[in-house]
C-alpha cells in the first residue's frame, strides 16, 4: 500500500471521524486514500477556519480534532487556529503537505520552513521522512497531543514520501493510561491551609471542564460549602445552579465579584492557567496564599506563587481534598450574600431595557431565554464577549465555547459550525460582532453545504466596538475604527441560508426562537448600541465600592 493509506489507517486507528481542510496538489495523495476510509472530509473555504474546527472539536470530545491544509500559504493560514487551540490547551492535530524532499523539480516554489514555523506554538512539529515512521510518528502525536496540558501536534507530510509503497507496517494501537494521583502530603498540606484560612475561595478555570472534574467540583463545594468563581473559559464547571457559585470573572479589572477575592485569605485555583485571566488583577499585592490544583504544575509568575500545588488528575484530587477535610464546612455567609446581590445586580437589573439599537444586557438575557441549560453559545471576541461572561448564566461544561486566550476575531462561526457536528440535536447559536463574522463569513456556504443547524447572531455597530470603546478611555480620538458592512439579511439569502434583521428589542427573542425552528443557517443581524459600555463597564466599575 501507499505511506499515504498507512497514514489514514493510523488515523482510522486513533478514532478520527472527520479532516477540516483545504486540500492542496500536496495533499492529493492523501485524499485518494481519505476517499476510500470512514473519516469524513470537510472542505472549508479558508485554512483558518479548518483550524478553528479542528480546535472546537477537540474542546468539546476530549478527542483530537483534525486539521489539513497544504504548503506555504495553506500551512500560514492554519497558524492563527493553531495558536488558539494551543493557548486554550485544545487537543488536535494539524497535518500539512510539503514539496518532495527528495527531488523536488519546483525548487523554492511555496517552500517555507513550516516544521520549525510551528514548534513554538505546538507541542510537537515533525516531518514524515520515510513511509516507515508513520505509525509511531501517529501515535506519539496523538499522545502528546491528549498529555496534560493538551495541545496541538503537527505533523507534515511531503508528497513523495506519501506517494512511496511500504509493506509490513500496521498503526500502532492507542495504550491503557491513566493520570497518576497527587501525593498524599501535598493533599494534606492543602486542607491544613483550607482549615486555617478565614476565607478561602476556589478560582475554577478550563481545566475543570472535564466530567469528572465537574462531578467531583459539585460534591467538594455541597461538601465543604466552598464558593467558586469560574474564569471565561470555566464557565459551567460549577454550574451557576450550584448555590455555591459566584458566576464569573467579566473584565481584566475590578468588578463585584472581585469584592470576595479581595477579602480572601486564601485562593485555590482549580485547573488554571494564568492566560486565562491574569492573577495581577485577583492578587495584586501579592499576598494571597495559594493553593495550586491541577494536572501539571504551576508556571509561576510575580503575582502567582503557590505555597502548596496539589499535582495529579484533579478529579481525584478534590475528592482526596474533600475526605481530608472530614468535616470541614465553612460559614460561606460573606459569599452568600454577595451571590445574592449579583443574582439581581447580573441577571435582572436591564434585562427589559426597551432600547434601540438594543442594550448588551437585553441581548444576553434573551439569548439566555432562547436556549436551553444544555444547549451552546460559542463566542466571536469582541466587547460583547465581556457582558455574556458577566450575564449570561451557563450551567454545565462545554455548553459556553469563548476564547479568552489568544482571544482572536473570527471564530465563532466555525466553533458553532464544530459543535453542532458534535452535538446534532443541541441548538447552537453563535454570537458574533459584525467584524469578527466578516473575518470568516465566507463559511457560510460550508454550513449551507452541511446543512448544518446554526443561528449566528450578528450584533452590528458598524465599528470595531471594543478598540473603540479603548480608544475613547484612554484619551484617543475617535479614528479609524468606523466600517461599512454588508445588508446581511440579503447576504445569507446569496449563500442560501435565512436571514433576518432586528428592528425592534422586541423581536429578538421571537426571531431567535424562530430562528431555531428553520432547516440549516440562520443569520439573525441585530443593531447594538455599546452606550453601557460608558455606564456600567467604564463609571460604575471605575467607582466601584464594595456593597455588603
Amino acid at each position: 500500500m501507499k505511506a499515504s493509506d498507512l497514514f489514514v489507517k493510523c488515523l482510522e486507528e486513533e478514532g478520527v471521524e472527520y479532516i477540516f481542510c483545504v486540500p492542496g496538489e500536496e495533499n492529493l495523495d492523501m485524499l485518494e486514500s481519505l476517499s476510500n476510509s470512514k473519516i469524513k472530509v470537510i472542505v472549508n473555504r479558508h485554512e483558518q477556519c479548518s483550524a478553528f474546527m479542528a480546535a472546537t472539536y477537540g474542546r468539546l470530545t476530549g478527542k483530537v480534532g483534525v486539521c489539513m491544509s497544504t504548503l506555504g500559504p495553506g500551512a500560514t493560514n492554519l497558524v492563527t487556529g493553531i495558536a488558539h487551540a494551543h493557548l486554550g490547551g485544545m487537543p488536535m492535530l494539524a497535518i500539512t503537505g510539503q514539496k518532495g524532499i527528495r527531488d523536488n523539480w519546483q525548487a523554492d516554489f511555496q517552500v517555507i520552513d513550516v516544521v520549525d514555523m510551528m514548534k513554538p506554538i505546538t507541542k510537537r512539529s515533525r516531518q514524515i521522512r520515510g513511509p516507515k515512521s508513520i505509525p509511531a510518528e501517529i501515535r506519539q502525536a496523538f499522545k502528546v497531543a491528549t498529555s496534560e496540558r493538551q495541545g496541538v501536534c503537527h505533523i507534515e507530510l511531503p508528497e513523495d514520501i506519501a506517494d512511496e509503497k511500504v509493506e509490513g507496517f500496521l498503526p500502532q494501537k492507542p495504550g491503557m493510561s491513566r493520570r497518576p494521583i497527587a501525593e498524599k502530603k501535598a493533599v494534606s498540606l492543602a486542607a491544613e491551609m483550607i482549615r486555617k484560612s478565614n476565607d478561602p475561595i476556589l478560582i475554577v478555570s478550563s481545566r475543570a471542564q472535564r466530567n469528572s472534574v465537574s462531578s467531583s467540583l459539585k460534591k467538594f463545594c455541597s461538601k465543604t460549602n466552598l464558593y467558586a468563581i469560574h474564569t471565561q473559559l470555566g464557565k459551567g464547571a460549577l454550574g451557576d445552579d450550584h448555590l455555591n457559585s459566584l458566576f464569573a470573572f467579566g473584565m481584566h479589572k475590578k468588578d463585584y465579584v472581585n469584592c470576595v477575592v479581595e477579602k480572601s485569605d486564601l485562593i485555590v485555583t482549580i485547573g488554571y492557567s494564568r492566560g486565562e485571566h491574569p492573577p495581577s488583577v485577583w492578587n495584586r499585592s501579592m499576598k494571597k496564599k495559594l493553593v495550586h490544583i491541577d494536572f501539571t504544575p504551576a508556571r509561576n509568575d510575580i503575582y502567582y506563587n503557590p505555597e502548596c500545588e496539589v499535582i495529579g488528575d484533579i478529579a481525584s484530587s478534590l475528592d482526596m481534598l474533600g475526605k481530608e477535610l472530614g468535616s470541614y464546612k465553612h460559614s460561606g455567609t460573606y459569599c452568600k450574600k454577595i451571590r445574592s446581590f449579583l443574582e439581581n445586580r447580573l441577571f435582572s437589573e436591564g434585562t427589559d431595557n426597551a432600547t434601540f439599537p438594543m442594550s448588551p444586557r437585553r441581548i444576553v438575557s434573551d439569548c439566555r431565554k432562547a436556549l436551553g441549560k444544555e444547549d451552546i453559545i460559542c463566542m466571536d471576541n469582541g466587547i460583547y464577549k465581556l457582558w455574556f461572561s458577566r450575564h449570561y448564566k451557563t450551567y454545565g461544561i462545554g455548553t459556553f465555547l469563548l476564547d479568552n486566550t489568544l482571544a482572536t476575531m473570527g471564530a465563532g462561526l466555525p466553533s458553532a459550525m464544530a459543535a453542532k457536528l458534535v452535538h446534532p440535536k443541541k441548538k447552537v447559536l453563535a454570537v458574533c460582532g459584525d467584524g469578527g463574522f466578516m473575518m470568516n463569513a465566507q463559511e457560510l456556504e460550508t454550513a449551507v453545504r452541511l446543512k448544518l443547524g446554526i443561528v449566528v447572531l450578528i450584533l452590528n455597530d458598524n465599528a470595531y466596538g471594543f478598540i473603540k470603546w479603548k480608544q475613547k478611555n484612554e484619551g484617543f480620538k475617535d479614528y479609524a475604527m468606523d466600517v461599512g458592512n454588508p445588508d446581511f439579511v440579503r447576504f445569507a439569502e446569496s449563500f442560501g441560508a435565512k436571514g433576518y434583521k432586528v428592528n425592534s428589542a422586541s423581536e429578538l427573542l421571537p426571531l431567535l426562537n424562530k430562528a431555531f425552528t428553520e432547516k440549516g443557517p440562520v443569520i439573525i443581524e441585530c443593531p447594538i448600541s455599546y452606550a453601557e459600555n460608558e455606564t456600567v463597564l467604564t463609571k460604575e466599575l471605575n467607582n466601584l465600592v464594595c456593597p455588603i
